[in-house]
């Protein structure tokens, strides 16, 4: 069985006053059935980028320059902006990160859920309104009948953040974006949040694509996980192969920098340096100026692709970490 997506050394660039910004720096990846696939890896990262060239919604200075985003065997890059639209809320949804900027403010809460459904289905208003309430109560909203008439902006921040999920979830989509889906509520929202998308994955067989910064909710969600940094996907695995045993020294550093239960005397380290610039981008791997184990060849040769260091354990680097 092909799988859900699958992409095809993608790159993304967006044109600024000053230069172009090269987000996204061939990314190849895929996607099974109720499979949930974190992309981790700091800010700016191109992890968004990534996202919203998958759903088609780059904005006007953003434009794919190369590669293929594959959704059930289709090409999104070529398809038609009317084929995308018939796509975007009902076979793939994206949970935006900032959720109260991505829901309009002059509308109230149901106009935009019912929207949703009438579009992709032959359900008129009211019933469309039932299933809203209905979606949003199991996403723990107290009163959903008044949500349905409330604006965004009367909305504290982990409403807002429910509302889009509702949005997204409510067509039982194939696949599911979610950008920093937990990244601005609290913990007991969070845990909620990730037991939906559990529950999504399992009773709807959705794939879910979960881009975040915070690795314990990889350690909760993932089954595979792919590390981003400066557009490029350094590494991908398994989960337990990541935190066990990560191969790339970004990934290596990025656990350093984590407190650990089974090492409390162990003193953090601090990841140095910050990431290159996208615009004046070299071709030597990106991670250099920060990484501990360069060697000369990192320096005068290509960023390295992709190669399996074991079985389903991939790593684009000339030096990577070694264990005995």
């Amino acid at each position: 069985m092909p799988p859900v997506l699958e992409i095809q050394d993608l790159r993304v660039e967006f044109r600024v006053p000053n230069g172009v910004v090269h987000a996204v720096n061939g990314v190849s990846l895929t996607q099974e059935e109720e499979e949930v696939f974190c992309v981790v890896g700091e800010s700016g990262a191109g992890k968004s980028a990534l996202a919203l060239a998958v759903m088609g919604l780059l904005p006007d200075n953003g434009a794919v320059t190369g590669g293929r985003i594959l959704f059930d065997g289709v090409d999104l890059v070529t398809a038609s902006a009317e084929h995308l639209r018939q796509l975007r809320g009902k076979s793939m949804s994206l949970v935006f990160q900032d959720a109260q900027s991505a829901l309009n403010p002059v509308q109230t809460i149901g106009q935009q859920l019912t929207e949703v459904i009438i579009t992709h289905s032959n359900l008129n208003r009211r019933a469309a309104g039932g299933v809203c309430q209905e979606m949003l109560r199991e996403l723990g909203v107290p009163d959903p009948r008044r949500m349905m008439s409330a604006y965004p902006f009367t909305l504290s921040g982990g409403q807002c953040q429910r509302v889009m999920l509702a949005m997204a979830l409510v067509m039982r989509p194939r696949l599911l974006i979610a950008d920093e889906v937990t990244s601005s509520v609290d913990v007991t929202l969070q845990a909620e949040i990730l037991e939906r998308l559990k529950e999504l994955s399992r009773d709807s067989k959705s794939a879910i694509l979960l881009i975040t910064h915070d690795m314990g909710v990889v350690a909760n969600m993932a089954r595979r996980v792919g590390v981003m940094y400066a557009g490029h996907l350094v590494e991908i695995a398994d989960l337990l192969p990541i935190f066990q045993q990560p191969r790339h020294p970004y990934t290596w550093s990025l656990l350093q920098t984590l407190p650990r239960l089974d090492a409390a005397g162990r003193r953090l380290q601090a990841l140095r340096g910050t990431p290159p610039d996208l615009i004046n981008i070299s071709e030597q791997c990106p991670f250099v100026p920060r990484c501990p184990k360069a060697l000369s060849r990192c320096r005068e040769e290509p960023t390295p692709g992709l190669s399996e260091m074991e079985e389903r354990h991939w790593a684009a680097c000339y030096n990577p970490v070694e264990y005995p």
